[in-house]
């Protein structure tokens, strides 16, 4: 390993590649900030420009930072604008955006900024130790384990209800799962609840939906507010960047647990940075002491911290089954596979023997690429938060414009400005009727995932019985079944103790 090390130092540390890097992190990092625009599509975009480099190292290091420059950058959007354009940072919206309203804006970027370099950070040392030993763990999870991991993240619903309302999230969860079976299905090839439109075939776009959830309904109530979209937040409120001694204790061994659970979370092929980052704010809010818990989703610096951590550490863990495998683990590593292919470079477990000029450059890259982000970032915080002291009135429109041409990119048709609109008058009166909107989006993101591995788990066991002949499999639905139970048993003895107190008084 400290052959390869020393490889990938003198390879990252050419001159051309500390300029891909940059570059990379650069066009990620603005591509990331606007809605819509996610690290898929940039990479696709800048594949021709890899190619034409000529060195696989060069091509890769600057896809690579492309990637988590996206993933780094698309917080911001979520915390100003609370339109999240990637499904990795919708989690970020949750606490990130009710900081910003408190006229927290930029302590919240600061949060995220460092809160992502640690966990991108430290992903990149766990893939540089443990990448050999779990490509060999990333092979014992087939459909029936990735059936049962879609379930534990839905079985987390209850982190994203407030007080009183796990029944009204579990009927928003349904109803996303509902929505997730739209057009064609695992098991036939044939549309289904289309209703004969053919822009439906391939389902809802996850662009459109979550600008519909989140975006949208924040311009409409700003439209219908009048004196609240006349008011900026005001120049003075951004000036608080700095965290406090006690919050930085506070999110530290969020950090901590987060890096290393998203790490984990992103080396299984098919479960990235989006259910690492649910998963990572669902578990801190059920870790957290009750008057912790209260404070998700109005603000906690460790919901903000947690699922920025979780999704960039998640990012690195995706390059173990891509790299050491040739498996990619979501789309965005799928177009990055295409690219090592078009590049002459066969990924998998000789990657280390007759490349590790090119493996080791990657991992050293990251290392550089997060510190190169973090230095790009800090200093522009002040200026970026400045968006939330231009007056509402003035900041709809574009939100608005963003919001539609995200959706309109997302699938390239008209169709989806249509349903846009629809789901975002929708999305409002439920907000209105108190209904929390991101278990929709997690049962829609995990629905169609969560259909397709356990349609392939029936054909290949013939029936169910993968639940009890896998002991993977039935550990993680049993891992599920504790997430539901506990918060409602904790509840309960928290009334029973209540209910006996003011019988004793």
């Amino acid at each position: 390993m400290l052959e390869g090390l020393l490889i990938g130092l003198q390879t990252a540390f050419s001159i051309q590649n500390l300029a891909m890097v940059i570059g990379g992190c650069l066009i990620g990092t603005f591509i990331g900030m606007l809605p819509g625009l996610g690290p898929m599509s940039i990479i696709a975009i800048m594949i021709p420009v890899a190619i034409s480099l000529g060195d696989p190292s060069a091509a890769l290091i600057l896809l690579a930072g492309v990637y988590y420059g996206a993933i780094f950058g698309g917080s911001t959007s979520s915390i100003l604008l609370n339109a999240p354009g990637v499904a990795g940072t919708v989690a970020t919206s949750f606490d990130g955006y009710p900081m910003a309203q408190q006229g927290k804006a930029g302590k919240a970027l600061t949060i995220a900024a460092i809160a992502s370099f640690a966990g991108g950070t430290i992903g990149a040392i766990l893939l540089m130790v443990f990448a050999p030993a779990l490509s060999s763990v990333a092979l014992l999870f087939h459909s029936a384990e990735y059936f049962a991991l879609m379930v534990v993240g839905l079985s987390a619903i209850a982190a994203f209800a407030g007080t009183g309302q796990v029944a009204k999230a579990l009927l928003m969860t349904i109803l996303g799962l509902i929505m997730a079976t739209v057009g064609e299905g695992a098991l036939f090839a044939s549309p289904r609840f289309t209703m004969g439109l053919m822009d439906l075939q391939s389902g809802f776009g996850f662009i459109t939906l979550a600008m519909a959830m989140f975006a949208l309904p924040e311009a409409l109530f700003l439209v219908m507010n009048p004196l609240r979209a006349a008011s900026g937040q005001g120049g003075g409120e951004i000036k608080d960047l700095r965290i406090t001694r006690a919050e930085a204790r506070s999110i530290a061994p969020v950090i901590g647990r987060q890096s290393v659970q998203g790490f984990f979370i992103g080396v299984l092929p098919g479960a990235g940075a989006t259910i690492a980052s649910f998963l990572g704010y669902a578990v801190e809010r059920n870790i957290a002491s009750k008057d912790e818990q209260a404070e998700f989703g109005k603000g906690s610096v460790k919901g903000l911290a947690a699922p920025e951590t979780a999704n960039n550490a998640a990012c690195t863990g995706s390059f173990v089954p891509l790299l050491t495998l040739g498996i990619p683990g979501s789309g965005t590593t799928a177009i990055l596979l295409g690219a090592l292919l078009a590049l002459n470079v066969s990924p998998g477990p000789r990657l280390m023997i007759d490349a590790p000029e090119i493996f080791w450059a990657v991992i050293m890259s990251m290392f550089i690429g997060n510190l190169v982000l973090l230095i790009l970032n800090l200093p522009l915080i002040p200026y970026i938060a400045k968006i939330l002291s231009v007056p509402r009135n003035y900041l709809i429109p574009f939100i608005l414009f963003f919001t539609l041409m995200g959706a309109y990119i997302g699938q390239n048709n008209a169709t989806e400005l249509l349903l846009l609109v629809g789901f975002g008058i929708c999305a409002t009166i439920l907000k209105f009727a108190d209904y929390p909107l991101a278990p929709l989006l997690i049962g829609f993101i995990l629905g169609g995932l969560l259909e397709n591995n356990f349609s392939r788990a029936m054909q290949l066991y013939d029936g169910i019985s993968f639940i009890w002949e896998r002991p993977m499999t039935l550990g993680l639905l049993v891992i599920a079944a504790l997430l539901i139970i506990l918060p409602s048993y904790r509840n309960r003895r928290a009334k029973a103790r209540a209910a006996g107190v003011a019988d004793g008084d």
